[in-house]
Order: C-alpha cells, then sequence, then structure tokens
C-alpha cells in the first residue's frame, strides 16, 4: 500500500484531517515520569492509543529521540503503532536536506531504519537532494515550502527574478512539487497554519499534492482557517498539532486529556468542511 494509500484509507476510516505529532520532551512528561528520557516511547505509545481512531497520521520529530540518545526508542514507537493502527502513516519529521550518496543515507534512515511512510525534507539544494527518496516506491516526501515560523519571511516570500512570473520562493517550490519534481506522485508540501491566505495560495499551484500543516494549537494556527484554505476533494490535507495534545495535561489524566484534545481538534477540522 502506498503512503497516499494509507492517507486515504486513515482518512476515511477516522473521519480525520488530524496529525498527531509525537515531540517528547521528558522535561513536561506527567508526574514520576518527569524528566526521565527512559520513558519517552512509553509515553509516546500511550499517546498513539489514546488517538490511534482519531488520526489520519502521526509525525514523530526525530530531534526529540536523538537528543536523548532515544534512536531506539522512537523504532519502538514506531513498531507500537504498526501494531496499534496498522493503516495510519508515520511521518518522518526529519527536515533532511543534501546530495548525493549522503541523501542516499539520510532516505535508509527514514524508509528502512525507521520505517516511515514519508518524510520531510528541505528543498534548498535542489532536487538532486529529493531524487533518492523518491526512489523508494509508494514512499511520501514533504517538501518545506511555506513554513509556519517568523523566520520564514527572511527568504520564503521573497521573488525569484529569474523565474518567468518571478514567482515568490514559495511559491515556486509548489509548482515544482505539483510539476516537474513529482514523478510518481509521491510529493507534498509543508505549508504553515500561521499563514492561511499563503495556504490557499499554495492550494491553488499544487491541487492535487498532500499539503501537511503544522502550527494549529500551541503555534496559534487557525484551525478552521486552514481548512477552508487548503481542503478539497482531490488534495489531501494534514493538519498536525503535536504540544497541544501531548501536554493537554500534566498529571497521570495526561492519555485522556490528550484524548480529549485530539478529538476536539478532529471535530473541528471535518467540521470546517462544511463551512
Amino acid at each position: 500500500m502506498t503512503f497516499l494509500d494509507m492517507l486515504h484509507t486513515a482518512g476515511q476510516r477516522n473521519a480525520s484531517m488530524l496529525c498527531v505529532g509525537l515531540d517528547p520532551d521528558p522535561a513536561r512528561f506527567p508526574g514520576a515520569w518527569r524528566g526521565d528520557a527512559s520513558k519517552i516511547a512509553d509515553f509516546c505509545a500511550s499517546i498513539v492509543e489514546a488517538t490511534a481512531d482519531l488520526a489520519i497520521a502521526f509525525k514523530p520529530q526525530i530531534a526529540y529521540f536523538a537528543a536523548h540518545r532515544a534512536e531506539d526508542q522512537l523504532e519502538r514507537v514506531v513498531a507500537h503503532i504498526r501494531r496499534v493502527a496498522p493503516h495510519v502513516p508515520i511521518i518522518l519529521d526529519a527536515k533532511r536536506g543534501d546530495i548525493g550518496s549522503t541523501a542516499e543515507q539520510y532516505a535508509i534512515e527514514a524508509f528502512e531504519r525507521y520505517q516511515a511512510d514519508a518524510v520531510t525534507l528541505s528543498p534548498f539544494m535542489g532536487f538532486d537532494s529529493v531524487q533518492p527518496y523518491l526512489k523508494y516506491p509508494g514512499k511520501g516526501a514533504f517538501l518545506l515550502c511555506r513554513t509556519s515560523n517568523p523566520g520564514g519571511d527572511d527568504l520564503q516570500p521573497q521573488r525569484l527574478a529569474d523565474v518567468p512570473g518571478q514567482p515568490r520562493l514559495y511559491e515556486h517550490v509548489a509548482q515544482l512539487a505539483q510539476g516537474p519534481w513529482n514523478l510518481n506522485g509521491q510529493l507534498g508540501l509543508v505549508v504553515g497554519a500561521t499563514y492561511p491566505e499563503e495556504i490557499a495560495r499554495v492550494r491553488a499551484l499544487a491541487p492535487t499534492v498532500p499539503l501537511l500543516v503544522p502550527g494549529v494549537g500551541a503555534q496559534g494556527g487557525d484551525a478552521r482557517a486552514t481548512v477552508q484554505a487548503g481542503w478539497t476533494a482531490n488534495g489531501p490535507l494534514i493538519v498536525n498539532s503535536s504540544r497541544a495534545i501531548l501536554y493537554a495535561s500534566s498529571g497521570d489524566d495526561f492519555a485522556d486529556a490528550a484524548r480529549r484534545v485530539a478529538l476536539e481538534t478532529r471535530d473541528t477540522l471535518q467540521a470546517a468542511r462544511l463551512l
């Protein structure tokens, strides 16, 4: 089953556009687990179990594991997702961006070591930094396009004088992902929820590619505006929320609280399609 097939299945089965981000920070763990990096896999497993029927995808952020020498726990988390929610795809949030043999090694890391279904990439170094990932049939690659951080303004909205029509950089990335770079329909784009007007612009330029939209929840993105800007029947929308779900409670009820917030967010996203 391809990544796109899994997205469709999870979206239909769980009636969801919600991606649950797994950004485990031991300093924010509940109760006796607080500060204990050996509990990363246990914490994530609890979140996965609480939200498995609500998510269109899970998105573990690799830095939160690697910073604590917990790569083995990331492997355990992925294996747990496969057991608990085999129909829900896993997007490894790694934002890799390198060329040649190095990119090939990163692709091995994402798709062979961690068994992810998709990975986030930086396209700044060009197509040869993306191509090694596309050699894995059915896997997905999300290119950073218009990100939710304030510093994205430094580069992404700048116009390209040497490209016909002088598109903004993020617009050019969207056109490449919809067109010449998307050889086998494996590419998606990362577009921040803090810029709904630009989500709409990206969707107009890339009407069929999946959009991964971070920034809903703790970063202040508006869930309704995000859906209205980016959802179409033919273009998958994957709206990520991490901290708002993971740390909905600092007590022993953290998993129940995470489920409540995930359910509310999922339902808000679904309802926005009808507005």
